[in-house]
């Protein structure tokens, strides 16, 4: 695969019909990397291997061995439908059919025979909404756990502290923290053995900062002694895993957070091995908690390409071939296989040099960044502003956002809510000049919310408003929480509206 083909997104498109594959690969062929499946079983186990790589599914109705519908069933069950999009081409455009599909998740339907143009518009529409709300909950998976922003710096102080103490590279955290997540999402797509969503992802991989945490119990002299340890001294060493444990076992306000639970699982057992020869507590296997078990091959592969006081940096290759021939204690078959799927972007990882864009996937916070080499640039901390702006919306209006609409480009997205309000997504262009909006909402109320946000800004960007929305032909009372995204540069210019949509019955 060249260089160009892997900045390009691939499509995957299912159809019994070789010349309907054939047309739709012309129309597309030169924007994307097409994959072709000839019935829903192939389809399906093209899923099941690169899931995370297709960018969106084009799919036939009727065919052998396995339909169209079968193939969402399948996508519903899996939650791949939740970040791949579905556009349904069928000559079978009846409304059951339709109404079939749509049911089932998919994004679009065109009906054969179909325009190039139409087609590749509303692929090109689709693919961007898509990616827009994939970022959207990458963004909030990221920042879900950071309660308050002290939290997140102090984990960062506390595990540089430990780096500088045992003489590391400064990267080591954030090199464990990125393998950590490669190798989760390279789990999940090749086994559902595991409940890992993407905030799990997140989570682990801020808990995998604080993994030697332990080590600022472990004594100069032997955590930066560049020889061989004694016994004696070894014994002390291995103790920084119970240590770091101890240390988080006794918050007791905070010991049952999540990322509490999820840091103490880490630090215990991260030296755990599968075979059971590890420590502290000669765990085995599924004994260990899939966390530390990721986090130790993280933390291996690491330490095994950086220079250290007593040794010096292997390659990439090398390291691979220590861990992969058992030269580094025993590791989870799976965990092997998805070591050995990842490796290129572990590689590419491993080579990038420190930056404000690392800086900031790590969640270090801007006030640690205080000097020319390593500061983040404006634009990035504009971004990272905007992100922490939603953030705290999310938190005090518990983490359950139902709208978002941006002014570049303008477009509104509103997702499923807990309330059931809203089923499906709806994504609509333009929206302030599309009349799909006032079908949902009257002109009436959306000049009063508009002229309540620009009145509120700026001293407090936050408004509640009590209104009627139609949902599938219902009208329901509601009460509507909106907060404005302001540009960083001009306080008063709004750039996005995030929400909520609290359902308070339907209307009489």
């Amino acid at each position: 695969m060249g260089i160009l083909d892997r900045d390009r997104l691939k499509v995957l498109i299912v159809d019994d019909n070789a010349m309907n594959r054939n047309i739709l690969s012309e129309m597309l062929g030169d924007e994307y990397i097409i994959v072709e499946a000839e019935n829903g079983a192939e389809a399906v186990a093209i899923l099941q291997k690169e899931s995370v790589n297709i960018s969106l599914v084009l799919l036939d109705i009727v065919m052998p061995v396995m339909d169209g519908y079968e193939v969402l069933n399948i996508m519903n069950s899996k939650g791949w439908i939740k970040d791949i999009p579905v556009i349904m081409i069928s000559s079978d455009d009846s409304v059951s059919s339709m109404r079939r599909a749509y049911d089932l998740g998919i994004t679009e339907f065109i009906s054969r025979s179909f325009d190039a143009l139409i087609v590749r518009h509303r692929v090109v529409n689709t693919i961007m909404l898509y990616a827009k709300q994939k970022k959207l909950v990458g963004m909030v998976a990221d920042q879900i756990y950071e309660k308050e922003k002290e939290s997140s710096l102090m984990i960062n102080i506390l595990s540089h502290i430990v780096e500088f103490r045992n003489g590391e590279s400064g990267l080591h955290v954030l090199h464990v923290q990125q393998f950590t997540k490669i190798l989760l999402r390279q789990l999940i797509r090749i086994t559902d053995k595991y409940d890992i969503s993407e905030s799990d992802i997140a989570l682990i991989a801020k808990a995998s900062a604080l993994h030697d945490i332990g080590k600022i119990s472990v004594p100069d002299n032997i955590l930066n002694k560049p020889g061989r340890l004694t016994d004696e001294e070894f014994a002390v060493m291995k103790s920084h895993s119970l240590a770091g444990a101890s240390l988080l076992d006794e918050l007791a306000t905070y010991k049952d957070e999540p990322l509490v639970k999820v840091a103490y699982e880490i630090c215990r057992w991260h030296h755990e091995r599968f075979d059971g020869r590890g420590y502290p507590d000669g765990l085995s296997g599924e004994e260990i908690p899939i966390s530390a078990q990721i986090v130790a091959l993280a933390d291996v592969y690491d330490a095994l390409t950086s220079e250290r006081v007593y040794k010096k940096a292997f390659s990439h290759e090398k390291a691979m071939d220590m861990i992969l021939n058992g030269e580094c204690g025993q590791f989870n078959p799976l965990l092997l296989e998805c070591l050995k799927q990842a490796s290129e972007d572990i590689r590419d990882e491993l080579k990038k040099p420190i930056s404000s864009d690392v800086i900031a996937k790590a969640n270090i916070s801007p006030e640690l960044v205080q000097y020319d080499e390593l500061s983040a640039s404006e634009e990035t901390i504009r971004l990272l502003e905007y992100e922490k702006t939603k953030s705290n919306f999310y938190a005090s209006i518990s983490k359950d956002v139902d709208f978002e609409y941006t002014s570049v480009p303008p477009m509104l997205t509103i997702m499923p809510n807990s309330s059931g309000l809203f089923e499906n997504d709806i994504l609509i262009n333009d929206p302030l000049k599309n009349d799909e909006l006032y079908s949902i909402i009257s002109r009436e109320d959306i000049a009063r919310i508009t002229e309540l946000l620009h009145n509120a800004v700026p001293n407090d960007s936050t408004v509640r408003i009590n209104c009627k929305v139609n949902v599938k032909n219902k009208i329901h009372d509601t009460e509507i929480i909106c907060k404005a995204l302001l540009d960083s540069d001009d306080a008063k210019l709004i750039c996005g509206v995030i929400g909520k949509v609290i359902d308070i019955g339907e209307a009489e």
